[in-house]
């Protein structure tokens, strides 16, 4: 079964090379995340992807991680460095791959009660196929979800040079051995902790859906601090019901913005090429916090200084 799919893996990397982009997030885990490479490393994925595993691995070389294919030797026992926590989508679907991940997070668990200077790092790790919220009131779902074969073989054709891997705060093994003791119970909420974590991870690479602007409109047209403006508008200029409520409704298209994630995407490739031909490439500062804040479940509000588009 392994070298089946390690035969896999190696059909995989030389397609997914081309297609997908390397886009670590943050650029530099080790440094940003404060991880130590003295200590092991577990790598956790949602769900079960080879697809995802090999561009996630591509990823780790890059930065100077740990290989997730290769195991970690503690003490002369041999574990795997990744865990799938659930299942991908497959016709005969079972829970194997969830009660394999609790059993491994036992094992680990277990050496921590023999080896006191052990310390295991989990590392939620999740590759985000674009970053389009989606729009409300409609079906569609941005591509972060579970996706089955053919789906991810049209992300990464569509979306292979706007994939992202995000690598979040490990999780110590050490401190929750200290705190909750070792216990198969332990193992079960390190996994339950993973599921919620993974689910604000979506919410904070996208955002909320994108509201139906002319929805948007209609409600704030009946909120009473503009029909008090629009009466105020009617009186101050002599204008009629009508022509005030239209020019209300101009200020509010110039103030909402009517945001494509297509044409965000195309206008990026064309600007970053740009920049680099006019600068020497631009800083963006305290990007860090923005991404804290946001998988806090903080509502994030973009105030520039002044309408630029390409700011």
């Amino acid at each position: 079964m392994t070298s089946c799919l390690n035969l896999y893996r190696k059909i995989l990397e030389f397609p997914l090379s081309i297609l997908v982009k390397n886009n670590p997030i943050p650029h530099n885990p080790i440094e940003e995340l404060k991880l130590s490479t003295e200590q092991p490393i577990v790598y956790v994925l949602p769900y079960t992807s080879q697809t995802d595993l090999v561009i996630f691995r591509k990823n780790c070389l890059a930065v100077g991680l740990p290989d997730p294919i290769e195991n970690n030797d503690i003490n002369g026992i041999a574990l795997p460095r990744f865990v799938f926590l659930d299942e991908g989508r497959r016709i005969f679907k079972s829970k194997g791959a969830k009660q394999e991940t609790t059993a491994i997070f036992n094992q680990y668990l277990e050496l921590h009660r023999s080896l006191p200077e052990l310390d295991v790092q989990l590392i939620p790790v999740s590759v985000l196929w674009g970053r389009s919220p989606g729009q409300e009131n409609k079906g569609n779902l941005p591509n972060l979800r579970l996706m089955n074969g053919l789906q991810k073989t049209a992300a990464a054709i569509w979306f292979g040079r706007d994939t992202f891997v995000r690598f979040s705060q490990a999780v110590s093994l050490r401190y929750m051995t200290n705190e909750h003791g070792y216990d198969a119970a332990i193992a079960q909420k390190l996994a339950r902790v993973a599921k919620i974590h993974f689910s604000k991870q979506r919410i904070s690479a996208t955002g909320p859906r994108l509201p139906n602007r002319q929805a948007m409109f209609n409600k704030l047209m009946q909120s009473p601090a503009i029909l008090q403006a629009i009466e105020d508008e009617m009186k101050s200029k002599n204008l009629s019901r009508e022509k005030a409520a239209k020019e209300a409704e101009k200020i509010l298209d110039e103030i909402a913005a009517n945001v494509s994630y297509e044409s965000l995407r195309m206008a990026d490739r064309f600007l970053r090429w740009l920049w680099n031909k006019l600068y020497q490439g631009i800083d963006v500062q305290n990007a860090d916090r923005v991404r804290r804040l946001a998988l806090e479940g903080h509502e994030i509000v973009y105030v520039p200084c002044h309408r630029s588009h390409i700011d």
